[in-house]
């Protein structure tokens, strides 16, 4: 016991003295672009906790909610209540729903407008941009031009973008990215439906 003690304890040390080194390097401050990609479920919860934090030192969030606007969500209750939250739902739903390319194209560019007046509005500190990432997938939205708009974005602005199938160009931008794969889902393995408080 007191070999795997000390052991324990050399460990915990080298970890400590590693962190140390890493945290006194890291003395740059900005915004950050961040995506969460990938096939499994998480990734606008993942964006909602951030938006969250933001609130949570008062701080204010824009978000913009495409594509699942036709689907009620708790998330949207909570936080568009929020008097430090600015919170937009321009979706019509799934594009399997909707099946009208032009409409589709229609409500992307509404909620790239909010997004846009957002993003070039300094009062903002965080801006979700939920599920953008299948926007730009069926090209609703002209990429070049939403790169060139993150890229210009003032410098503490933090953008949060969420959705399958991150473009690559999108990826190279960021700052961070998180590709969130699923291992296992009730829905798929159980039969089991959407249920409140863990989809909506």
């Amino acid at each position: 016991m007191k070999t795997d003690t000390a052991a324990h304890k050399r460990m915990t040390e080298r970890h400590k003295e590693g962190f140390e080194k890493k945290k006194a390097a890291a003395q740059k401050e900005k915004g950050l672009l961040m995506v969460y990609t990938g096939t499994g479920k998480g990734k606008s919860t993942a964006a909602f906790g951030m938006g969250l934090r933001i609130l949570g030192h008062q701080m204010k969030l824009g978000v913009v909610q495409f594509i699942k606007g036709a689907l009620h969500s708790a998330e949207r209750e909570v936080l568009g209540s929020n008097p430090h939250c600015d919170f937009h739902v321009v979706g019509a739903g799934y594009t399997w729903n909707t099946q009208d390319r032009n409409a589709d194209m229609e409500t992307a560019a509404r909620g790239w407008a909010e997004a846009l007046r957002m993003i070039n509005d300094p009062s903002y500190d965080m801006v979700i941009l939920d599920e953008l990432n299948i926007v730009l997938k069926y090209q609703y939205l002209d990429l070049a031009e939403v790169l060139d708009v993150f890229a210009k974005r003032h410098q503490m602005l933090h953008i949060v973008v969420t959705g399958r199938h991150a473009p690559e160009q999108l990826i190279e931008l960021a700052d961070l990215v998180s590709e969130i794969r699923p291992l296992k889902h009730p829905y798929q393995t159980q039969g089991i439906k959407a249920q409140k408080g863990v989809e909506f």
